[in-house]
């Protein structure tokens, strides 16, 4: 079988395509091994990572096949949730670029991104009340701080699918593309990102994941570093100059 995980690396970059075809891209026991080995690597050696998935379809969600399966020991290890933890804990910024389907597990795998972009043939949302079973990894805490818990409580609650309009206007994505362009505005993205301090990147994350009550210390103490660095003395010297050209 082929490897679930496609991966294409550069300087300041990772590309991870998920590719099973057969499955609709639905997240299996295999993907999330994959999932970690590529979250060591990017915690070793910390770039942007740009999440896709193969043939129109982003993930259509967990391997339900497997999901039958798991009983309260398998729920209680949180096998998708602590692979989709460690993803949203990665040092620098995560998008996710979502064509057709993100549901149930794929939908959570996006919400865990810092950036989601998407096409108008998008599909996200939670149904699995349906299937007897919660959003546990990750939707009923991250979708509220996305969209508002009213919002929040209705998606899951009902089990109600977002098309890119709703996911547009309700902010789960911020901006759509034709499915050609997708990856090219998500590595546009990329592109904007490298252009920046990647420390202060780096903090601005480290701030914008931090539990509320770290706030206003983290961010202080973060500066407090920044205001030190090499770095932030020579980019502010060539904003001077050039304003004095």
């Amino acid at each position: 079988m082929p490897e679930p995980l496609r991966i294409e690396s550069a300087d300041d970059r990772v590309v991870a395509t998920l590719t099973r075809p057969e499955a609709r891209n639905a997240i299996h026991q295999a993907m999330i091994d994959a999932l970690h080995d590529l979250c060591a690597e990017l915690e070793a050696t910390p770039r942007t990572l740009i999440l896709i998935g193969a043939d129109g379809v982003f993930a259509s969600g967990a391997d339900i096949a497997q999901l039958r399966e798991r009983r309260a020991a398998d729920a209680r290890r949180g096998i998708n949730t602590r692979a989709f933890q460690r993803i949203r804990a990665l040092p620098m910024p995560v998008i996710a670029a979502i064509d057709g389907y993100a549901l149930g597990g794929g939908a959570e795998l996006a919400y865990a991104a810092d950036l989601r972009i998407g096409t108008p043939r998008l599909k996200i949302g939670n149904p699995e009340t349906g299937l007897g079973i919660i959003a546990a990894a990750g939707a009923t805490w991250r979708l509220p701080q996305i969209v508002g818990e009213a919002r929040a409580a209705e998606l899951l609650l009902t089990g109600r699918i977002l098309d890119a309009g709703e996911a547009l206007a309700w902010g789960v994505v911020s901006s759509l593309h034709e499915p050609d362009e997708l990856l090219a505005a998500a590595h546009a993205m990329a592109d904007r990102i490298a252009a920046n301090d990647p420390l202060a990147t780096r903090h601005t994350k480290t701030a914008l994941t931090a539990a509320p009550g770290a706030h206003p210390a983290l961010e202080l103490e973060l500066q407090a570093e920044l205001f030190e660095s090499p770095e932030k003395e020579r980019r502010m010297t060539e904003f001077l100059e050039r304003r004095t050209r």
